[in-house]
C-alpha cells in the first residue's frame, strides 16, 4: 500500500520516523514523505548523537563527552534505521504539505518530536491540519504517535467542526512521561530548561495544561477516551517508568491503542509495537488499484 508520513523540516524524533518507516516498508508498503516546503527534513541531532544532553553540554570542548546523552538518545535499532532512511529516495525528495492529496495514499502516519524549534511549524500548519482532517474523513487507516496525536487532535472535521479524534479512543504522550523528561531536562540542560516541552504553561495556567495529554484530552468526547496504562497491567512499571523501550522482539514496555483503523502510541519507547500494530491494520485492508 501507498503510505505517507508528513514530518517537520527539522527536529522530528528519529525513532518515531525511522523505526516506523522500516517496519512498514519491511511489511511490503511504500512510504512517501512531506515537509512544509518539499525539502528534505532532518531529525533532532541530539536524539541521534546524544551530544548536548549532559549537564556540561553547553561547554564546546566537553559537548562530545556523553554519559546521560547515551541513555537519552535514540536506541541502537532506531539509529540504524535512520541511517538507512537517509539514503531513501522518497525521504530525500519529499512532497510539500500543499501537494498532499488524500486520494493518493492508502494510509497516513503522524510521527512526533518535542523540540519546539522545529516541531511547531508541523503542529500548527493549517494546510497539514486540513489534509489530516480530510484523510480521517476517508476512513482510511491512520497512525499517530507522541506529538503526532496533537496534530490529529487539532485537525477539525469539515462536517462537524470537531476534532477528528472526537468520539475515538486514543493515547498520546502522557503527562507523566512528559513531566519526567521535562524535570530531567531542567537539570541536564539547565541553559535550555524547556527543551523537552513543546508548549509551556502561562503564568495563570495550571501545571500540565499545555501538555500533550491535556490538549488531546480536551479534543475528545470525554476524558475517559484518553487511554493510559492501567495499574493492573502486569508490566505497568516497565511501561510507565520512562527508561525502557520496546523492540521488535519485546513489546512489554509498549502501550499502543487501536480504535478501528486508528492506531496511537505515546512516545519513542512504543514505536516498534506501534509500527507492527499499524502493519496489521493495513494487512486487513483491500489493496487499492
Amino acid at each position: 500500500m501507498k503510505l505517507v508520513m508528513p514530518i517537520p523540516s527539522r527536529d522530528f524524533d528519529p525513532s518515531e520516523v525511522a523505526a516506523a518507516w522500516r517496519i512498514l516498508c519491511e511489511a511490503g508498503h511504500s512510504m512517501a514523505f512531506a515537509t512544509p516546503d518539499g525539502r528534505r527534513g532532518t531529525a533532532d541531532p541530539m536524539m541521534i548523537s546524544g551530544e548536548g544532553l549532559d549537564v556540561w553540554g553547553w561547554i564546546p570542548g566537553l559537548r562530545k563527552v556523553r554519559v546521560f546523552g547515551l541513555l537519552l538518545r535514540a536506541g541502537r535499532e532506531a539509529r540504524a534505521a535512520y541511517r538507512r532512511l537517509e539514503r531513501d529516495e522518497a525521504f530525500l525528495h519529499p512532497r510539500s504539505y500543499a501537494d498532499l492529496r488524500s486520494g493518493d495514499f492508502d494510509g497516513l502516519v503522524l510521527p512526533g518530536g518535542h523540540h519546539a524549534a522545529g516541531m511547531r511549524a508541523y503542529l500548527e500548519s493549517d494546510i497539514l491540519q486540513r489534509f489530516v482532517a480530510e484523510f480521517f474523513e476517508t476512513e482510511k487507516p491512520v497512525a499517530a504517535i507522541c506529538h503526532g496525536v496533537v496534530l490529529a487532535a487539532r485537525s477539525r472535521s469539515m462536517r462537524t467542526g470537531k476534532s477528528v479524534l472526537y468520539g475515538r479512543k486514543t493515547t498520546a504522550l502522557t503527562w507523566q512521561l512528559e513531566r519526567m523528561g521535562w524535570q530531567a531536562g531542567r537539570i541536564l540542560r539547565f541553559w535550555e530548561p524547556n527543551y523537552y516541552r513543546t508548549y509551556v504553561e502561562g503564568k495563570d495556567e495550571p501545571s500540565g495544561y499545555c501538555s500533550v495529554q491535556a490538549e488531546v484530552t480536551r479534543a475528545l468526547a470525554g476524558a475517559g477516551d484518553f487511554l493510559d496504562v492501567p495499574r493492573s497491567d502486569p508490566d505497568y512499571v516497565r511501561k510507565t517508568g520512562g527508561m525502557m523501550r520496546d523492540s521488535d522482539a519485546d513489546s512489554r514496555p509498549a502501550w499502543v491503542v487501536r480504535d478501528g483503523n486508528y492506531v496511537s502510541a505515546r512516545w519513542p519507547g512504543d514505536v516498534h509495537s506501534f509500527g507492527h500494530t499499524f502493519a496489521r491494520v493495513l494487512a486487513e485492508r483491500p489493496v487499492s488499484v
